[in-house]
């Protein structure tokens, strides 16, 4: 690569990795629900529908997103998106009640969508498919660090100013200054060759088991993220007798091991065989969700969730890319079936809310992530591929 080709990639690469940390604003759901719940005096049943409102809309718009994307291009799209997501971090600080968080919630799933459709392909406009998996986890790992921070900037602000809510303008800058570059950025994109696919193409695509198989992976790995996210302060209330604003660091422990574990795969999987990865990072989890179930100290409650952090960083980009490198011409079409599988972080937190309700105890909430773990194991095979 050529001095100036290397600078032209780089000044592409930046506005892309800014959008990916507005990408990690999503996560920050979690956390949210529980400041929620304790200001709203909500039940863990009613606290587990809050992620739902995020997640129920990568359901409904990601196949239309798919199908937007073959229409006006993967740039414009990320474009909407910020849009969107902008206006959702700016609704809770105008006025905060219930309806309105309600309201948020759902702008941040429909943005959140939207980027997530678009922002993984733009990647394959910008990087070559033999160091997609590595791109995708290093944007994934940008992504994190949002993720990591969200919960210590709620607390600090909890703490200095009585005020959690002041997470959302400081965001909503980070998100301005994203939309602002990437408008101010050209991308060659690619066109797909199926440019006026419908929904009936793109659901068809489920019809190949690699491709049902990976939808159902998606759900499980985003399922344990949001799930993890929710239920690790939970556990410190439950077990040890904090409050919130000091079990909030659960979440913290788990987006600090993902963030160290994107940042390791962003090297690694351009070196190791990503089946060996994969594999080693579903073990992670499943002894990790195993070990929540008792884990009756700090020290081997931290442990656990660090390890579902750590294993759970890279199960996205190596299932993503695997997807969509397995239907060359149908990408835009397989990425927003991919997206589509972010419904697992509207599926799992209502019922490990029910369940921890139901056995009065949030051991039944982690027993719903190992499920979800176990899953994995079973597409462990389809990531063993030549690179």
């Amino acid at each position: 690569m050529t001095d100036s080709n290397k600078s032209s990639f780089i000044f592409k690469l930046i506005p892309v990795m800014l959008a990916f940390f507005a990408m990690g604003f999503v996560d920050m759901t979690g956390i949210v629900s529980n400041y929620v719940q304790k200001d709203f005096n909500l039940s863990h049943t009613m606290a587990g529908l809050l992620p739902s409102m995020v997640f129920f809309w990568f359901l409904v718009f990601s196949v239309p997103t798919g199908i937007l994307m073959n229409k006006i291009g993967r740039r414009k799209t990320v474009l909407i998106s910020l849009a969107v997501t902008l206006i959702a971090l700016i609704l809770p600080f105008v006025h905060y009640n219930l309806a309105f968080m309600l309201v948020a919630l759902s702008l941040l799933g429909i943005g959140n969508t939207l980027m997530q459709v678009s922002l993984n392909p733009l990647v394959s406009n910008i990087v070559s498919g033999d160091k997609l998996a590595s791109f995708m986890t290093f944007g994934q790992f940008v992504k994190a660090i949002a993720s990591f921070i969200a919960p210590i900037i709620a607390a600090w602000a909890a703490l200095r100013f009585d005020n959690w809510k002041l997470l959302f303008p400081i965001f909503a800058l980070e998100g301005l200054l994203a939309l602002i570059a990437l408008a101010k950025t050209e991308v060659k994109e690619t066109q797909s060759v199926s440019k006026n696919s419908g929904f009936r193409e793109c659901f068809a695509l489920l019809g190949e088991r690699t491709v049902l198989l990976f939808f159902i992976g998606i759900i499980c790995h985003v399922g344990i993220d949001v799930g993890t996210n929710l239920t690790a302060p939970k556990i410190l209330i439950e077990r040890l007798g904090w409050d919130l604003t000091a079990a909030s660091a659960g979440a913290s422990v788990y987006f600090l091991f993902r963030t160290i574990g994107c940042f390791a795969g962003s090297f690694l999987l351009a070196k190791i065989n990503n089946g060996v990865i994969f594999a080693v990072s579903v073990l992670l989890i499943l002894a990790a969700c195993l070990g929540l179930l008792a884990a009756p100290s700090k020290a081997l409650i931290y442990l656990c969730v660090a390890m579902i952090g750590l294993g759970n960083a890279n199960i996205f980009p190596i299932i993503f890319s695997r997807a969509i490198l397995s239907a060359p011409g149908k990408q835009n079409e397989v990425s927003g079936l991919m997206i589509m599988g972010l419904v697992g972080g509207m599926i799992f937190p209502p019922i490990m809310g029910a369940a921890s309700d139901l056995f009065a105890s949030q051991s039944a909430a982690a027993a719903v992530l190992a499920l979800g773990a176990a899953y994995l194991l079973f597409v462990i095979k389809l990531t063993f591929k030549k690179e």
